[in-house]
């Protein structure tokens, strides 16, 4: 693809632009192949649409590319009806011949479901993380086109998740006619090197980390931005984004350090979006790997560390300590489970009863550049290491680049990993089944590689019926036993935030990590 123009900042070459500081280039563009958040909002948040989206504000599921949908009494059938004369984009590599319909989206899901299907076997090595930790090859029994604008899903069993899960950005919709082309011709790698969606923003043209350009999708079915161009300016480094800030060469600057917060909250020369984030931030303990395989070990190191400390120092007091895999206040939330005491004495015992009395060595792993789940992925790093330390444990510190530390650790290749997870609808299932769940193990989402038959019920079971009084009661055990088999590090649950210049109007941060522009104008 074309680069940037030489000498131009990211923001000067277009009058009506809105540009945004960015932390990380995307794994690509075709979403369902990867995980990261930093690849949604570049692709699905902003080319693509699924048959639902999410209304934040209501924490409701509402009509996108399907205007409305029926679902059967037994809760086996939904049936999408489309929205009539969506168009796919036109760009300089693809020209539509015909509006959206049914057929683009039984090639989407087929796609991902199908063995058999023949974009299904050319998906790269990274497979399709989300569908596989979600289980739906199971889920999801048929997949018909009922007409040119109507699709029915039959489900094995009923999910209360499902309509969700739909909102998630891996079930954008693609063009089967683009793909179709891109097979005939042998160029499938174009599907994530150039994107066709029917999203309010069209690819122009992308430079490793350094910039994304978008043109705004004139045939854009929804309402159009109130701006010409859009621009994600690739700055790693948080104090970059900031000074980017401060110049105009931005005019928003995602996941600032929480001290870059709260000092443009005082100045009052910047403007700060700010919400509870529905997200964690946790370290990852492999099971697969001796002898983190050992529960007492899992649970000596929690002990070992000072997660009140770790908050201050990293979060400067904008974020809780976390317990569980999601947020208080979520419900289903375990209220009874409490965490694990700071308790250096008792940890060296457990290890000792583990027969490490003289502890171990392994690997702390983590990204270089900070983020909303890691501000400071440095002085983290660190600050495990030294209370491991304390209990004889000699962790040596791995800073990976961040493409490659998800690659790596979806293959299992980590010992102890910061990471984190944003939910991406407001369902605790969204943190269970990717994080938990045998088949998501197989996808390489669960980081702490645990599969048990006991769990993976009672993640199950919460999702099949719509009693949410069931629900909880399956997933206050899950909880539990997440913990009492100590699998994470629980580190945080932050708050989102961004910082903007005063006349960017409207947008509003995401407690789920997504980027939406739709409302956002530029006075």
């Amino acid at each position: 693809m074309a680069g940037v123009i030489a000498g131009l900042t990211p923001g000067a070459a277009y009058a009506k632009a809105l540009t945004v500081c960015t932390e990380a280039s995307p794994d690509g563009f075709d979403v369902v192949q990867f995980n990261s958040l930093v690849t949604t909002n570049a692709s699905a948040d902003v080319i693509f649409n699924g048959l639902v989206a999410l209304d934040e504000s209501n924490d409701k599921v509402v009509p996108a590319l399907a205007d409305k949908w029926d679902v059967s009494p037994d809760g086996l059938r939904y049936t999408f009806h489309l929205r009539a004369g969506v168009q796919f984009q036109k760009t300089d590599w693809f020209t539509p011949t015909r509006p959206l319909n049914a057929d683009d989206v039984v090639f989407t899901f087929a796609r991902m479901l199908d063995a058999n299907q023949p974009w299904h076997k050319v998906s790269g090595p990274s497979g399709f993380p989300h569908a596989q930790s979600m289980n739906l090859p199971k889920l999801i029994k048929s997949i018909d086109k009922v007409d040119a604008q109507t699709v029915r899903f039959t489900l094995n069993e009923p999910n209360a998740t499902f309509l969700p899960i739909l909102t998630m950005g891996f079930a954008s919709i693609y063009s089967a006619e683009y793909a179709d082309q891109l097979l005939k011709a042998n160029r499938t790698t174009d599907l994530n090197a150039k994107p066709i969606g029917t999203g309010p923003f069209m690819l122009r043209n992308y430079q490793k980390d350094a910039v994304i350009r978008y043109d705004v999708n004139p045939t854009y079915w929804g309402t159009k931005p109130a701006f010409d161009k859009l621009i994600y300016a690739i700055t790693p480094d948080t104090a970059v984004r900031l000074q980017k800030i401060k110049t105009g060469e931005c005019q928003i600057a995602l996941s600032p350090k929480p001290q870059d917060v709260l000092a443009a909250k005082s100045d009052k020369k910047e403007k700060v979006s700010e919400r509870p984030a529905f997200m964690t931030a946790f370290v990852a303990l492999n099971t697969q790997h001796k002898p983190l395989d050992n529960p007492k070990v899992r649970e000596a190191i929690n002990m070992a560390f000072d997660r009140d400390t770790y908050v201050k120092a990293v979060f400067s007091g904008t974020a809780t300590p976390a317990v569980n895999p999601y947020p208080a206040g979520t419900w289903s939330y375990a209220q009874d489970v409490k965490p694990y005491a700071h308790d250096i004495a008792a940890a060296k015992k457990l290890l000792a009863d583990a027969g490490y009395p003289n502890g171990f060595a392994t690997t702390i792993w983590t990204r270089p550049t900070g983020s909303v789940l890691n501000p400071d992925p440095k002085l983290s790093a660190e600050l495990l290491q030294a209370d491991l330390a304390k209990i004889g444990i000699t962790a040596q510190v791995k800073i990976v680049e961040w493409g490659e530390l998800i690659r790596s650790a979806k293959q299992g290749q980590h010992d102890l990993l910061f990471m984190g997870w944003a939910g991406d609808n407001g369902d605790p299932d969204n943190f269970l089944t990717p994080q938990f769940s045998c088949a998501s193990v197989q996808s390489g989402i669960n980081f702490a590689r645990y599969c048990d038959a006991t769990l993976d019920k009672l993640i199950a079971d919460g999702r099949t019926t719509n009693d949410t009084a069931k629900r909880t009661a399956d997933y206050e055990k899950a909880q539990k036993q997440i913990h009492d088999q100590a699998l994470w590090i629980p580190l945080a649950y932050p708050t989102a935030a961004a910082i903007l210049k005063p006349d960017v109007q409207g947008f509003t941060v995401s407690p789920f990590g997504r980027l939406n522009f739709a409302g956002v104008k530029l006075n």
